[in-house]
């Protein structure tokens, strides 16, 4: 753990991995409410499949929106004051639940989410190069694999807690939907205060002294095939991951209608979520006899066929199905990362990482598309995933060949 986590000077990073981890989870926790959300919208404000898709939208069409601002910010104020930026949004868009709460409409609450991803982007866009660049290029895929690990936590405590406390509420009380947000704000403001006042290595400098030694004509990242074809593949794969959690609970009430949302939300925390976990926890490690590339191929070909499954609706087979593909998707989105910036300087890679996190905003299409292709029948909505995963093979096949 330490090997990959030094300069290549000798510089340890593993202070400053932890607490950044720590981000990983507290956004993955964010984002593993939306699917609580999402079914809970449909029954209180009577929103159908596809209506019911703007709780996604609302939150990654913020990431379309704020990613190069996000990556301006970085470049100005550098990777911690960008943060410690996208902390504070992070805090006020979950606490505007509170008002929210009292104005009985969806469209508060989606101004809220969107308020908060734009917090998230601003995170996003400064932690994930910032943890690739803790030490030897080799090395970054395991330990953003390894950070996304701590956003797999995060995915298993949304929905248990959301499930817990919107599901599981009364229905006459107002603030059931606001309280699960309360708590994660109070949280990340203990976290912002904790990121700010600690001191943390900056690894700019390290990186522009290799800038200067290469030649002065800096490549435009557009010239890496590689790299348009990682922001085509993260699309897809945020689009994929967001659609089938968002349509679980609804998968598997309509294929098993004795259970209710609660005992759904429940299975998405503790069996979907906790093999995403799981998946990207064991990732790191299989990628020290198996690169990345190979990994990418080979995880993107399961995954589809679990999606095929999943399609035909062969009842216990199909929903053991939807649980795998949970496994096989988990590295994806950090090694689509890893693999869209390798061969990058660091003036290259912070560019290209507002390009790569504006690729979540798939996350705000795709549960439209699939809710409306599953308007009557959930199970054809999950095609889409199915092709997504096909091109991040692809994607993984690209690179295997050593192609820019």
């Amino acid at each position: 753990m330490k090997s990959i986590l030094k300069s290549p000077t000798g510089k340890s990073f593993l202070a400053a991995f932890i607490l950044v981890s720590c981000l990983y989870l507290m956004w993955g926790c964010a984002h593993g409410l939306l699917d609580v959300l999402n079914k809970h919208f449909q029954g209180a404000f009577e929103m159908t499949k596809a209506e019911s898709g703007f709780v996604q939208f609302s939150t990654y069409i913020a990431y379309f929106i704020m990613a190069l601002p996000a990556g301006i910010i970085m470049s100005k104020v550098g990777y911690k004051k960008g943060i410690v930026i996208g902390l504070l949004l992070f805090a006020i868009g979950a606490f505007a639940f509170i008002p929210s709460a009292f104005l009985h409409s969806p469209i508060p609450f989606l101004i809220a989410l969107f308020v908060l991803a734009c917090g998230l982007c601003i995170i996003e866009t400064g932690a994930h190069p910032y943890i690739t660049a803790m030490g030897a290029e080799e090395y970054a895929a395991q330990r953003i694999n390894i950070a996304a690990g701590f956003n797999g936590i995060g995915w298993i405590i949304g929905p248990i807690i959301g499930g817990a406390l919107i599901f599981g509420s009364n229905p006459e009380d107002e603030m059931a939907l606001a309280k699960p947000y309360i708590l994660v704000g109070v949280v990340v403001l203990i976290i912002t205060v904790i990121f700010a006042l600690t001191k943390l290595p900056k690894i700019e400098a390290d990186q522009q002294a290799s800038v200067k030694e290469a030649d002065t004509k800096i490549v435009s990242i557009w010239k890496y095939k590689g790299f348009i074809l990682a922001v085509i593949a993260q699309f897809l794969y945020c689009g994929a991951q967001t659609g089938i959690f968002s349509f679980f609970i609804n998968y598997v009430t309509e294929l098993d209608p004795t259970l209710s949302n609660l005992e759904a939300s429940q299975l998405l925390g503790f069996g979907g979520m906790f093999l995403f976990l799981v998946g990207r926890l064991s990732c790191s490690f299989i990628m020290r006899w198996l690169k990345p590339e190979k990994v990418l191929i080979l995880f993107g070909l399961l995954a589809s066929a679990c999606m095929v499954l999943v399609v035909m609706s062969v009842g216990k087979i199909s929903l053991y199905a939807l649980y795998t593909s949970f496994f096989f998707m988990s590295t994806m989105f950090p090694t689509i990362f890893a693999l869209g910036v390798k061969g990058m300087n660091d003036l290259q890679v912070k560019k290209a990482s507002s390009y790569l996190v504006m690729g979540v905003a798939g996350g705000a299409v795709f549960p439209i598309l699939m809710g409306t292709i599953g308007a009557t029948y959930m199970a054809l909505g999950f095609i889409l995933p199915l092709l997504s995963f096909l091109f991040i093979s692809y994607f993984g096949f690209h690179k295997s060949r050593k192609l820019v």
